[in-house]
């Protein structure tokens, strides 16, 4: 299928690797232009330059990179001086640690909300208007799969998260609907990525199994009895970015391998 999308622009930020490496894989292999964006340079470039050696023949999509926090004003702008129109954003920041909730402070909240709620507002501000004035705009953000299905250690993600989700909802039933630009967000459950990796870390080091079986016994309770794939996750990613999905707004999008029960 031809998603309608070559030529766009793309902003994918996260996109070193994991999740938002794989949107970028996916929008490229569409013909998209993308700005990557991350914070650290030497991931990053490599990350860039895998891009590139991937285009298939005849794809001419540019890829640009910009090393920078996306979650900090000076960010931003570091990103925004590079290019400053977009048709396609792909919002995504790191989620806040795991823990009890009694131990979290003011700073802890602020910076959970901060790089989880705040930071995909002020993208979806910078870039919707000008989005609404070509008559074209998509903007995918990577949330959780927690906000559905809350965990209670993550308390900051569950949060945070649900503040964008509520501020989506909103917005994307704005005017902003009827002059082409769609806003919906995209909740990952259990993706083989480092962050996952890490879970499975923390988890053996606490309950004193091994990482192997940490991992298994969350296999086991996923029905698809696997973990999804980065590429997977881009494939949807670009389908939310595709002209075919122009009617899907304000939608919160569940790729979790049919874990989450709920009948809603």
């Amino acid at each position: 299928m031809d998603l309608g999308i070559a030529g766009r622009w793309a902003l994918v930020c996260g996109a070193s690797k994991g999740l938002g490496l794989g949107c970028a894989q996916a929008l490229v292999a569409e013909g998209v232009n993308v700005l990557i964006v991350a914070r650290g340079a030497e991931a990053l470039q490599a990350s860039a330059t895998k891009l590139i050696a991937a285009r298939a023949d005849g794809n001419c999509a540019e890829v640009l990179f910009c090393a920078a926090d996306i979650t900090t004003v000076e960010g931003r702008a570091a990103v925004f001086a590079i290019r400053s129109d977009f048709d396609i954003v792909v919002t995504n920041a790191g989620g806040p640690p795991p823990g009890d909730f009694r131990s979290w402070d003011r700073d802890a909240w602020i910076k959970a909300v901060d790089a989880n709620m705040l930071t995909p507002i002020e993208l979806i501000k910078a870039t919707v208007d000008g989005m609404a004035a070509r008559g074209f705009g998509r903007i995918v953000n990577i949330t959780s799969s927690a906000v559905k299905a809350p965990i209670d250690t993550l308390g900051l993600s569950n949060g945070a998260r649900s503040g964008l989700t509520g501020f989506v909802a909103g917005v994307a039933r704005s005017p902003l609907a009827a002059q082409g630009v769609t806003i919906n967000n995209l909740l990952p459950g259990a993706f083989d990525t480092d962050r996952l990796q890490g879970g499975f870390q923390n988890a053996s080091a606490k309950t004193g199994q091994s990482v192997d079986a940490v991992a298994d016994a969350r296999r086991k309770g996923i029905p698809a009895q696997r973990f999804g794939t980065p590429q997977e996750f881009g494939a949807i990613c670009a389908f939310l970015c595709s002209v075919q999905a122009g009617y899907m707004t304000g939608q919160n999008v569940l790729a979790d391998g049919g874990a989450y029960a709920g009948t809603y």
